[in-house]
């Protein structure tokens, strides 16, 4: 039973660590990347891959016991979800969207490439998940 305990409590720490270091290197390839000559394409879509790898960890540490699989289908649903509330609009969603905050979290404009990028981003975090070790 204790090395269960262990086990799952090293996941966790695993799992909150890689979280971390996505979201370093997320915010890294926002504001550097094109200082370092990355393509456009990198930038861009290379966020939003490591926005979808954030996704499926903040599941991941949510619902801790339940399969890889599953939790990639609820972060791939919830991405989705959060693409698509791009299409509904507000004056003060779309003040709170203008912000870094806004931008980072929500996203400012509705794009299928994205949702491309949220899969790849889940599917790599999932497959490279501490618990299915």
């Amino acid at each position: 039973m204790r090395e269960i305990i262990q086990t799952y409590s090293q996941a966790r720490f695993l799992r909150l660590a890689a979280l971390f270091a996505v979201i370093v290197l997320g915010l890294a390839l926002r504001r550097f990347g094109y200082a370092v000559d990355l393509p456009f394409v990198v930038v861009k879509y290379g966020g939003s891959a490591l926005w979808g790898a954030m996704v499926y960890l903040l599941v991941a540490l949510i619902v801790a016991r339940s399969r890889p699989a599953f939790l990639a289908i609820i972060a791939l649903f919830i991405a989705i979800s959060v693409e698509l509330f791009r299409l509904y609009h507000t004056p003060w969603l779309d003040t709170f969207r203008l912000t870094t905050a806004g931008a980072l979290l929500l996203g400012r404009i509705f794009s299928l490439w994205n949702i491309l990028a949220y899969a790849i981003g889940i599917a790599a975090a999932c497959a490279s998940d501490p618990a299915r070790r």
